[in-house]
Formats: structure tokens, C-alpha cells, sequence
């Protein structure tokens, strides 16, 4: 039996992107998309807003309109995941959240959440991503005490977070290793004359130009050789493919606050 889903802001280039991912994925059926009441897409055909043709499904904007779906996928913006959050909790829904940005006390929000529902938070869905911070925690384990750790990103022009969701967990990884606060060994910005490098830190640099849908590059340097792990993504379908794998596992899940390592059967 297939899993029914529905996309929240499903009218933007990530909610296109799943569109069409739900509507060729095997083990997914579409069940509706929701757009904010003032969008120019109200009532419009989902395949058509995703380029793919009419599929007879027609945007929403009420999440009551969307009942008939086990899973919903959400992302949209912070303050809009926080109110579906709360319909999710009150119709007992599964949820993925792929909306990045969340501060530690809205962290806390979900994971709270998932004591009445299964929830998912994963600030990059992407496979290979998730493997990469399986292949960061080996790495900080082995040399993770002796080198100097920098995480770079780069992202389009019109994200609006910095550094991405994806940077900040790649850190809160590498930190969690070391048995590191990241809050207190980050380092997001240089400038002018600075001290020599403190080895405990863990540096972050950000680019935001263009059309790049995603790079990470988390550096282990040492004097005479480094070791750099990288992920470069070339089309937001990989985002949308590895979110309905997510649905698809999330949906036979019990109750609990869960990421993509358990989705991957990587912890």
C-alpha cells in the first residue's frame, strides 16, 4: 500500500522539486499540496506548478483540506513549520521538516513534539549527505583532536540562512565527537589581525551567490597533509528524492523525534 503524502508550501522551487518526486516515486501517492491563502497558485494543478503536467490534484490552503494524508513534508519557513507543527500534534500526522534555521529552543519544540507523533528533522534530506555525517564523525574520532577543523558552504543567492542548516549539523557532528560545545567553539567570521588559531575552535565560512543548490567541504588540516570531505549537489531532486524516502520509513514509524541517520540505519 502506498504512503499518502502532502507537501506544505508546496508552490516554491524546493515544493516543486517534491511535486514531482512524490508523483514518480514508487511508493508514494500525492494527496494534496498546501500555498499560503495569498499566494497566485491557490486551486492551481500541482503537476502544472511542477512543470509536469495535470495530475487533477489542486493546492490547498488549509491543512484541514489535507486530512486524508499519513505524512506530511514541510519546507516552508520557521515560523510556519512551528504552526504545522502544532496542527500535525493536534491530527496526529507524521512529519518530515526539511525548513532549516531553527534555534536551540525550537529544536526543542519538535523534538518535544515527537512524544505524540513521528517526527522527522532533517536540516538536509539528500542520501549523501547523510552519509557524509556518518564520514565526519569517523574522521573527527580518528584526527578530530589534532587538526584544525573549518566547514565551508556555498548556496544561492537567495537562501536566507548562513551558515546552512546542513553546515551546522556537519559542526554539531564533528563538536558531539570531541566532546565539544559548538556554542562555545564556533568561529563564523575573520577579520582583520587575529591570534594564532585556538586547535579547539571549529570554523565556518559562507558563500551565497548565484544559483549553487548546495557545496560542503569540512576540512581536517594538520601541518603537511589535510583531509577534505565534500558534498556537492547539482539539482534540489536529490533533497526531494531522499524526503520521500524519509516519508515512506517515517510512516511505519512510532512515535519519536527522529533524523535521516535513522532513516539510513546509520546509527
Amino acid at each position: 500500500m502506498k504512503v499518502k503524502v502532502a507537501i506544505l508550501g508546496c508552490s516554491g522551487r524546493m515544493g516543486r522539486n517534491l511535486i514531482q518526486a512524490a508523483v514518480e516515486h514508487e511508493q508514494i501517492e500525492l494527496v494534496g499540496g498546501s500555498v499560503r491563502a495569498t499566494s497566485s497558485f491557490v486551486d492551481f494543478d500541482l503537476g502544472e506548478l511542477a512543470g509536469i503536467g495535470a495530475i487533477g490534484q489542486k493546492t490547498s490552503t488549509e491543512l484541514s483540506e489535507l486530512l486524508d494524508a499519513d505524512v506530511f513534508i514541510d519546507f516552508t519557513s520557521i515560523e510556519t513549520t512551528l504552526e504545522n507543527i502544532k496542527w500535525c500534534q493536534e491530527n496526529k500526522k507524521s512529519l518530515v521538516i526539511g525548513t532549516t534555521g531553527f534555534t536551540d529552543e525550537q529544536v526543542q519544540i519538535i523534538e518535544n513534539a515527537g512524544k505524540g507523533i513521528p517526527v522527522i528533522l532533517a536540516p538536509n534530506t539528500s542520501v549523501g549527505v547523510n552519509l557524509m555525517f556518518k564520514l565526519l564523525e569517523i574522521t573527527a574520532k580518528a584526527i578530530g583532536d589534532y587538526t584544525d577543523i573549518e566547514i565551508f558552504e556555498a548556496h544561492h543567492r537567495f537562501k536566507k540562512d548562513a551558515p546552512s542548516g546542513t553546515a551546522v549539523k556537519m559542526g554539531q557532528v564533528i563538536a558531539d565527537t570531541l566532546g565539544r560545545d559548538l556554542n562555545k567553539c564556533a568561529v563564523y567570521g575573520r577579520e582583520g589581525i587575529t591570534e594564532e588559531r585556538d586547535r579547539e575552535t571549529i570554523g565556518f565560512a559562507t558563500v551565497r551567490a548565484g544559483d549553487i543548490v548546495g557545496e560542503h567541504t569540512a576540512f581536517f588540516a594538520d601541518l603537511g597533509e589535510r583531509i577534505e570531505i565534500t558534498h556537492k549537489a547539482s539539482s534540489r531532486m536529490t533533497f526531494a528524492l531522499g524526503a520521500m524516502r524519509a516519508a515512506a520509513w517515517l510512516s511505519e514509524a512510532d512515535n519519536g523525534y527522529y533524523d535521516m541517520q535513522d532513516v539510513l540505519g546509520l546509527k
